[in-house]
């Protein structure tokens, strides 16, 4: 299978020193990457600004903002049969970034900010029998919003997870696919986790070959 992943935060620049960003320390998304690797399959890794090394027999793509990450994976994801999105790419980036250093000032700063790509969204549109995994962090209403995404982005599993997630060795989760049905994981270890994906990539690949 030719697999894409993608890792870590976006960052998107308010000026040439400040951005808007996350924590997310891309250790998720590195591990998949890996996990298919060995598994044998072609991967190509879309990563955000992170402090990890690549992984063995994988390609990387190293990006830094949300429009980035968006043009390097739809590019790549007409020839994919899967796709793994644990990505924390940001929702909103600043309408106009300023040339230089902002300088610090009495009255507040009024930050216009527009959204950026939903990368997921795009790829649920353009999906013909591509496998599509994706990620989301929640909060109010978790299961409920994760369902919603599930069914919008034309999705195959999502995983729904919490803020706990970002920079931890261990993931606390649920699987959910297409028809509803929740696989719970308990503080997992993250390559752990990137081992039960390839299964449902590789059984997801097989049910619509």
């Amino acid at each position: 299978m030719r697999v894409l992943v993608t890792a870590g935060p976006t960052r998107e620049f308010i000026d040439d020193v400040r951005f808007l960003s996350n924590p997310s320390s891309g250790k998720m998304g590195f591990s998949a990457a890996a996990a298919c690797a060995k598994a044998g399959h072609e991967v190509v890794l879309v990563s955000g600004p992170v402090s990890l090394a690549d992984p063995h027999g994988v390609e990387v793509v190293r990006v830094v903002s949300a429009d980035q990450m968006a043009g390097e994976c739809l590019a790549r994801f007409p020839d994919c049969d899967a796709v793994v999105m644990t990505a924390a790419v940001c929702d909103y980036t600043p309408k106009e970034r300023v040339s230089g250093k902002l300088k610090k000032k009495a009255q507040a700063l009024r930050l216009d900010l527009v959204p950026t790509t939903d990368i997921l969204a795009e790829m649920g549109k353009l999906k013909k029998k591509q496998v599509l995994i994706g990620f989301a962090l929640e909060v109010q209403d978790a299961r409920e919003s994760a369902l919603k995404k599930l069914a919008a982005k034309n999705l195959d599993y999502i995983v729904l997870n919490s803020p706990e997630t970002f920079a931890a060795e261990t993931i606390t989760c649920s699987v959910i696919d297409r028809a509803g049905r929740i696989r719970p994981y308990n503080a997992i270890s993250k390559e752990a986790l990137a081992d039960e994906i390839v299964k449902l990539l590789e059984s997801g690949h097989c049910e619509t070959s």
